[in-house]
């Protein structure tokens, strides 16, 4: 007996239809589940926040009849949510156009998410995309064993022009330092956000604390040369603008009237194209003066190992009244070093009178001013210098 009263027990007991019906089953209105994603949006750094509609909830008869009335989650914090704590970043960016450069300041990051391994030694790296990723690739010193680190520290883009901020997008990321671990391997970014910079106002500080997102996956793009360290290109809309990219040449000229002839500077080169297998380039600056002959119309400067940033800082001088220099052309171009092999024709740019845009521009002030020294970026061609007939 006690056997089938507690089989009967077990047994779902039956509603019929007259009690179903007299059953409340509208406790009153019924409100929509809270998201976690209506707590924290997508914040996009110079856009608008976008508020969206809480999705309808479809109601089940089972989930009606005890329900109480839902009110807003508190907001969340800690570890709640795998795709809303990866925490903050605050940074600050200048564009400076008066000196082709791009300052970004990062200040510190907030409740950053820590890793299976449990301590935080984490670092800021940067990118400009589009473009060769270890080309502008620049990042902070470590801060170890906290969720809180602050760095206060400048990473400086040489060579950002106008141009730049108008298509370009920096992206930042809070790494783990490999280094400080055992075994040693590449472990993926904590958090990482992307700021188009083409709002950015020239020689105006701005300040950000945005929200670190999840990394993107990001496609290789099948048209660079993989074996030449070209593999290294991100973001998958805009590859085929990074590929055509060789870098570009900081040159000053002078025309000194004390030494009767032109002084040209090599001072630095910024973002080239990498060469080599590693990743970078081992590259130096050739410079021609067409036409001449002999050795003082040649000239070029050190080798500078393993980078794709190099600063020379070298003068070179070309003697020649004003006059005559004015119907020559001056050949710049940078070269990757190989020992026992060709080198690597990286790019280069052509000054003259004959030239067009800033190029003419820079040869033709130069020369038309006695001992003033004029610098400028020069973007590199990828195709052959042409000599003027």
């Amino acid at each position: 007996m006690a056997g089938t009263a507690a089989a009967s027990s077990r047994r779902p007991q039956r509603v019929s239809m007259q009690e179903h019906m007299a059953i409340n089953v509208n406790p009153g209105p019924i409100r929509p589940i809270h998201l976690i994603s209506d707590y924290f949006p997508h914040f996009y750094p110079f856009a608008e926040p976008v508020l969206r509609a809480p999705r309808p909830h479809r109601a089940v008869a089972s989930d009606i009849r005890s329900a109480p009335q839902l009110q807003p989650d508190p907001e969340p914090e800690g570890d709640s949510d795998d795709s809303t704590t990866l925490g903050t970043l605050e940074f600050t960016l200048l564009f400076d156009a008066d000196n082709s450069a791009l300052h970004c300041t990062a200040h510190r990051a907030k409740g950053l998410k820590p890793p299976a391994s449990g301590s935080l030694d984490t670092y800021v790296k940067a990118n400009l995309l589009p473009g060769a990723s270890k080309a502008s690739q620049l990042r902070t010193r470590t801060v170890r064993g906290t969720r809180g680190p602050v760095w206060e520290e400048t990473l400086t883009y040489h060579g950002f022009t106008c141009q730049d901020a108008g298509h370009k997008t920096l992206r930042l990321c809070v790494c783990e330092d490999p280094r400080l671990r055992r075994p040693r391997r590449r472990m993926p970014p904590l958090g990482e956000l992307r700021v188009p910079l083409r709002k950015l106002v020239p020689n105006c500080a701005r300040s950000f604390d945005v929200c670190l997102e999840k990394r993107r996956l990001t496609k290789r793009p099948k048209n660079l040369d993989t074996s030449r360290g070209m593999s290294l290109y991100e973001e998958e809309a805009e590859t085929e603008v990074a590929g055509e990219e060789r870098g570009r040449i900081l040159l000053s000229l002078c025309y000194s009237s004390r030494r009767g002839g032109l002084l040209v500077g090599v001072l630095r080169c910024a973002h080239l194209a990498p060469m080599d297998a590693n990743g970078y380039s081992d590259p130096f600056v050739r410079l021609f003066l067409h036409p001449n002959v002999g050795k003082k119309s040649k000239y070029k400067t050190n080798v500078r190992k393993k980078t794709l940033n190099p600063e020379f800082n070298e003068e070179f001088f070309y003697a020649g009244p004003r006059e005559e220099l004015a119907q020559k052309t001056l050949l710049v171009s940078v070269w990757d070093y190989d020992l026992g092999t060709a080198n690597d024709f990286i790019g280069g740019v052509q000054l003259s009178a004959w030239a067009s845009g800033e190029r003419q521009r820079h040869w033709r002030e130069c020369l038309g001013r006695s001992d003033h020294r004029l610098e400028l970026w020069h973007p590199l061609d990828g195709a052959p210098l042409q000599l003027r007939n």
